[in-house]
């Protein structure tokens, strides 16, 4: 080791490099001392034990015996240039704290990190403003608990694959991913990922759907990424395939093609969403994870925890499907979900993504958006509208998003009518509203309803008003029913 490498108060490239100050080098000072180390950073060290300064030398480190409460001490580093950051690591909890003070005095601007010797060093150290307190019970209880659920995630991940190469066993061997009904792009997003591990693995799947694409978003991330989805019309279409997984859904039947259970077969499940517990479903392998924002936080954690390979599309898909579902990590985001992105992002195209998230309006969706402005009535901050017929079930919720924009409007309603069935949409941006649980009390006894806080959504079959023959009619009584169901249910929202 040279001169300019021993001694950090010498140039390199005209800068000083950064120095790193260790007070106390027992197991835990000597731990973090080789880890500064190997990240190429130079480390000072002091310590009361002669020995010990002479081993640490030895071992090419900047070392010098002190008592490190001593003001004297402190004083000393000046000679080897201003610490960056100093960590106090002794096992004496009132020397630690007389060196955090000569530390403050003489270097203000460095980083501290301090070990917590007795409990009452924890209110201490804070009251004394260090950055970083080391609790040696509370870092060993968080690093098994950490080591513990990663060692879970594993152990689920080769039991995705070992269900996922069983498929070869059978004369079909195929796997069929099934994703919901109009499908968003969480959901198309977790397919393609659980594809991925299936080639991994040797095994060639399908992303099968019913219904249709209608988002404008969401045909734009399908085409721009190249994602390849079959379309199915008859549960029959799906007996071709040796294993069946459902991705971003928990319950076969509902909104998906599968057959319901009982009679509803599927070999994987694999969700985010809380399981609907009405219906046993018969199943092999079962993941849901309520802690997680996205389905796409949960496939993003097999790949990583399989070693697969994330291209730059699948990256740029997973990474939608989790700004999607977490609305841009505002709504039902977890610590999990702000992982797999740090992960994703990395690797993502960030002009694929432009691409997705700001596609034209289409002429059709215009129109739309068109006629809920039209029709709308305001009621104090709500605003209730009429899209009237639509082709495109998407177009109703987009309507809402595009609504909720307007000044002065914190909830909004929008209705239509496709085919046969009343679609309503509800967005809502006052934290005083519940509006899935609003749907849910206003519209479930009538059909199908549910949702988030902030977004809610319910269909409603045509029934009685089936029979009227006028357009205009039909629409006005429509519109009159499922306003004065909501408002009802508004009035009893509690006012704070």
């Amino acid at each position: 080791m040279n001169a300019e490498e021993r001694n950090p108060k010498r140039k390199t490239g005209g800068k000083r490099r950064a120095l790193q100050v260790i007070f106390g080098c027992g197991r835990m000072g000597y731990a973090v001392a080789k880890e500064l180390k190997g990240r190429g950073l130079d480390v000072l060290i002091v310590d009361m034990d002669e020995r010990k300064v002479e081993v640490l030398k030895e071992e090419d480190f900047i070392a010098s015996v002190g008592d490190i409460s001593d003001p004297e001490v402190t004083r000393k580093v000046i000679s080897e240039g201003e610490p960056e950051a100093v960590f106090v690591l002794s096992n004496d909890s009132e020397g630690n704290k007389k060196a955090v003070r000569n530390i403050k005095e003489k270097f203000p601007n460095a980083r501290l990190a301090v070990r917590v010797v007795e409990p009452v060093d924890k209110e201490d150290l804070r009251e004394l403003d260090v950055d970083v307190v080391l609790s040696i019970p509370d870092i060993t209880a968080r690093t098994a608990i950490g080591q513990l659920e990663n060692a879970k995630s594993r152990g689920k991940a080769k039991e995705l694959t070992a269900m996922i190469e069983r498929v070869k066993e059978n004369e079909d061997g195929k796997l069929g991913i099934v994703v919901h009904d109009s499908p968003d792009p969480d959901a198309i997003a977790s397919a393609l990922a659980l594809k991925q591990i299936a080639k991994h693995v040797g095994v060639s799947a399908d992303i099968l759907y019913r219904g249709e694409i209608g988002h404008h978003v969401n045909r734009a991330f399908v085409n721009i990424l190249g994602i390849e989805m079959i379309r199915i019309v008859q549960e029959k279409e799906l007996h071709g395939y040796g294993k069946l997984a459902l991705v971003d859904a928990a319950v076969p039947g509902v909104h998906n093609p599968l057959l319901p259970p009982p009679e509803g077969k599927v070999d994987i499940i694999i969700d985010h969403h809380s399981a609907n517990t009405k219906g046993k479903v018969a199943v092999d392998f079962l993941e849901v994870q309520p802690d997680s924002g996205a389905t796409s936080t949960i496939m993003t954690r097999y790949l990583q925890e399989l070693d697969i390979p994330v291209d730059k599309v699948l990256a740029t898909a997973l990474l939608h499907g989790i700004r999607t579902d977490t609305s841009g990590f505002k709504r039902e985001t977890h610590p999990s979900d702000f992982a797999a992105a740090a992960f994703l992002y990395l690797k993502a195209d960030k002009d694929l993504l432009d691409q997705i998230e700001t596609p034209p309006m289409s002429t059709e969706m215009l129109n739309v958006v068109g006629n809920a402005i039209l029709h709308k009535k305001i009621k104090g901050s709500y605003l209730i509208t009429n899209v009237e017929e639509v082709a495109n079930l998407d177009a109703i919720p987009q309507a809402a998003d595009y609504l909720l924009n307007l000044e002065g409007i914190s909830t909004v309603v929008v209705i239509g009518l496709v085919e046969n069935m009343i679609c309503v949409s509800g967005r809502s941006k006052d934290i005083r509203v519940n509006i899935g649980d609003a749907f849910v009390r206003a519209f479930g006894d009538l059909g199908s309803a549910g949702g988030h806080a902030s977004m809610a959504a319910a269909q409603i079959p045509l029934g009685i008003f089936s029979g009227i023959k006028d357009k205009d009619t039909i629409t006005q009584l429509i519109e009159d029913a499922v306003s004065k169901r909501f408002l009802s249910v508004m009035k009893e929202e509690p006012s704070e």
